[in-house]
């Protein structure tokens, strides 16, 4: 029974891609900023490789690597979470999404406040935790809506619990990802719901919920589900796709909960892929430019991998990687264009394996695809298996 398991660090980049200037992230290495705040303690992944990583210049490499290790570029005009999970499933997107560097347009907030039936506050790129802090005070008392964007294609819709409830507040970025199409057709409309009393006090919550563009053409979970494998979800990978090609979707709040069921998953029994995100990393310490939480969350992650390590079958595989990055350490408070990491073990995985550096995200789809066909090889639209350097 095989059964692979790709683990998504979110933002947990590793090194400024060749072309890291053109979206002003020229130097920029989330891993580098977690190793130089003294809070970094990662075994199980430096035993993988981590350190042994083409281009990684810090940490001790590992004399005997128990996994194979690479990073990967990406291929993809972006850096963000759609366009990064989306080519980790072999979907390139060669056009980069629309940003709103000023602002949406007029006719988009016209749209949206006529049939929501709300006002708009903001209208501005902005951090996620300082929009709430300047404006949810406004919001909580004209119930008008918080909308943002940052450097990424994204639209956001911040509302207090207490004056807009959840499920109210997803039916709006519903509404607003019926607008956001065509030209306008941002990769995610994403809700921020928050709490607190005053601004001091706003703090957002765990019942974020992204809504995606659909993907314009299948992907590794859609060719996996047609042959009757199973495609689990665990954490907000449903959402990336907007449902498709995933068979079983299960919501996580936190990442130690996604690595719970990580781990429930991994003593069950099944077919297919088991596909993870944690975006923690991500949202609560890359964007708050939080390099010691980061680090510490890092840490946190390595333990757990001990335990998923121990459980892991005979035809098991397991790849941990990222989307992006997201280096705590810079002024940006937005993700960065870098190298993601690659590692790989597994029984029937040779040890000590250099991948160097693969030129595209969709090589992984490739290669997921390769170990449950071997007849899978160009089924999709990008990417080159690298399962024959893989197993023993």
């Amino acid at each position: 029974m095989k059964r692979v398991f790709i683990i998504v660090l979110d933002s947990f980049g590793i090194g400024a891609l060749p072309d890291a200037a053109n979206y002003g992230d020229q130097g920029s290495d989330t891993l580098a900023a977690c190793f130089a705040s003294g809070k970094l303690f990662v075994p199980q992944m430096q035993q993988l490789g981590l350190f042994n990583i083409q281009g990684v210049q810090v940490g001790q490499p590992c004399q005997s690597p128990a996994g194979a290790f690479g990073r990967m570029a990406e291929r993809s005009a972006g850096k963000d979470t759609t366009t990064g999970h989306w080519e980790l499933m072999g979907l390139v997107s060669e056009k980069p999404m629309p940003t709103y560097p000023d602002g949406f347009p007029q006719r988009i907030i016209e749209q949206l406040t006529q049939r929501t039936g709300r006002g708009v506050l903001c209208n501005r790129p902005y951090s996620g935790t300082q929009v709430i802090h300047d404006y949810g005070e406004q919001q909580l008392q004209t119930g008008d809506l918080i909308v943002y964007t940052s450097a990424d294609s994204v639209l956001q819709i911040a509302a207090h619990e207490q004056k807009i409830p959840l499920e109210q507040l997803y039916e709006y970025c519903r509404i607003a990802r019926s607008i956001m199409q065509g030209e306008d057709a941002v990769g995610r409309i994403i809700a921020r719901p928050f709490v607190g009393e005053d601004a001091e006090h706003f703090t957002r919550t765990a019942n974020r919920r992204d809504f995606s563009l659909l993907p314009p053409q299948d992907t590794l979970l859609d060719c996996l589900q047609k042959t009757g494998l199973q495609t689990i979800g665990v954490g907000k990978i449903s959402d990336i796709f907007a449902g498709k090609g995933i068979s079983q979707k299960i919501v996580t709040h936190s990442n130690d909960e996604g690595m719970q069921r990580t781990l429930e998953l991994c003593n069950s029994d099944f077919e297919g892929l088991c596909f993870v995100n944690l975006v923690e990393f991500d949202m609560l310490y890359g964007h708050r430019n939080d390099p010691v939480g980061y680090a510490q969350a890092l840490s946190r992650f390595d333990s757990q991998l001990g335990q998923l390590l121990g459980l892991l079958r005979e035809e098991d595989l397991l790849f941990i990687t990222a989307d992006h990055g997201c280096d705590p350490s810079t002024p940006s408070t937005d993700h960065s264009r870098e190298y993601v990491p690659l590692l790989c073990c597994g029984k029937s995985v040779r040890a000590g394996v250099d991948l160097a550096t693969r030129s595209c995200f969709a090589d992984l789809a490739a290669t997921v695809g390769e170990y449950f066909d071997p007849a899978f090889p160009g089924k999709l639209q990008a990417g080159s298996s690298f399962l024959q350097q893989l197993l023993k």
